[in-house]
């Protein structure tokens, strides 16, 4: 019988969206075939510590989002490269765990899909799920990402950088700030300046965070201060962007270089926006329509745009686009996600299920995916004799 491939699981981690990983971790490790794969269990805690876990015990209050937590009582654990047919090994307090064949990262947000523990990884020359070191850089930062997409002619709302650097020029009384300018730096924080370029309401939001941690929706000038403060709570640098009035759609994209859209969803907030809230721990808080219902020739102009922003931000493995339909039909590309949400109200895997993928069979599409990588990459030169 062939052996199984050893799946290391890596979730949890240091950021805002730890909780939301835990939840999305608990849903990979139930679909995984289990005849074709042995999971092995790794979580980070907040502390940033690595726990080999138990699948019967590694999370405490498992079914509610509010309170989900790891359970921290597992062996301390670390991956050493070990250039074997297993090309990495867990050790634990009692020697090696053993090795490891793929490492598929369940982590949103700073310090695990941002493209650090992809660098870890690939330093380790163990195979990982998705985008690789300059694809997660790229798709979790909002800045570059737009600026990226804007140089492809993909369509962006208009957006205002703010660094916590600039803020403390502003309080140091500056008396020669730049003019703000849409799409780049500036240095003054005024309300005034910022809705006669951006209109109301308009969004804050830190750079560098996904699942609308840090997210607010300024409708007046009351509520202006408390929503900078709240996104640079969570980075030191933050965007102020437009709000787009239209459909907020969705899209789940898969592959390495030739990927392929899926069908499209449609997210229908029942609250202010699709907050954190909405997305994580009110089950009614928005309707998610699988399939959209969308024309035909819409639908194909978004896959064709999804697939492109894919490529533009050098993602592989799989992302989800997120997309704004305004009312005169133009599409937006609001963000890409490199590892997006896989808990089971989430849009990726849902898309995916819709358009004839499994979610069993997704997770072993993205870890074959990951292993072709690989497998591509090892055969590269390293010697230029």
């Amino acid at each position: 019988m062939k052996p199984k491939i050893r799946v290391g699981i890596l979730f949890g981690g240091q950021s805002a969206e730890h909780e939301v990983s835990l939840q999305s971790a608990k849903n990979v490790i139930e679909a995984l075939d289990k005849e074709k794969y042995e999971p092995i269990l790794l979580g980070i805690d907040k502390q940033g510590k690595w726990h080999l876990q138990q699948q019967s015990e590694f999370l405490l209050n498992a079914n509610n989002p509010k309170l989900i937590a790891l359970n921290k009582t597992a062996t301390n654990v670390s991956l050493t490269p070990w250039r074997t047919e297993s090309n990495i090994q867990v050790q634990g307090n009692g020697g090696s765990q053993g090795g490891v064949d793929v490492i598929f990262p369940v982590l949103h947000g700073p310090l695990g899909e941002d493209g650090t523990v992809q660098g870890l990884l690939k330093l380790a020359h163990v195979p990982f799920v998705g985008a690789g070191v300059l694809g997660s850089a790229i798709g979790m930062d909002k800045d570059v990402m737009k600026r990226l997409l804007s140089a492809a002619s993909i369509l962006v709302a208009r957006f205002i950088v703010l660094t916590s650097l600039h803020v403390q020029k502003k309080k140091s009384k500056n008396k020669n700030p730049r003019k703000f300018s849409v799409g780049k730096n500036c240095d003054g924080i005024e309300f005034e300046e910022i809705t006669r370029l951006l209109g109301l309401p308009f969004f804050v939001k830190p750079a560098n965070l996904g699942s609308s941690v840090g997210v607010s929706k300024v409708h007046l000038k009351d509520e202006f201060q408390k929503a900078i403060d709240e996104a640079f709570s969570f980075d030191t640098k933050i965007l102020i962007e437009e709000f787009v009035e239209g459909r907020e759609l969705e899209c789940a994209v898969l592959g390495n270089e030739k990927p392929i859209a899926s069908l499209a969803g449609e997210i229908v907030p029942t609250h202010e926006f699709y907050s954190y809230d909405a997305k994580y721990i009110d089950e009614n808080g928005a309707k998610l329509l699988i399939p959209a219902d969308i024309p035909e020739r819409v639908l194909k102009r978004l896959q064709d745009l999804a697939v492109h922003a894919f490529k533009t931000l050098c993602c592989e493995g799989m992302a989800r686009v997120d997309f704004f339909l305004s009312k005169d039909g133009k599409l937006y590309v609001n963000e890409i996600n490199t590892i997006p949400g896989f808990t089971k109200i989430s849009m990726y895997p849902k898309l995916w299920e819709a358009s004839g993928v499994s979610y069993s069979e997704l997770i072993d599409r993205l870890i074959q995916l990951a292993i072709e990588r690989f497998e591509k990459e090892k055969n590269l030169k390293t010697n230029v004799f």
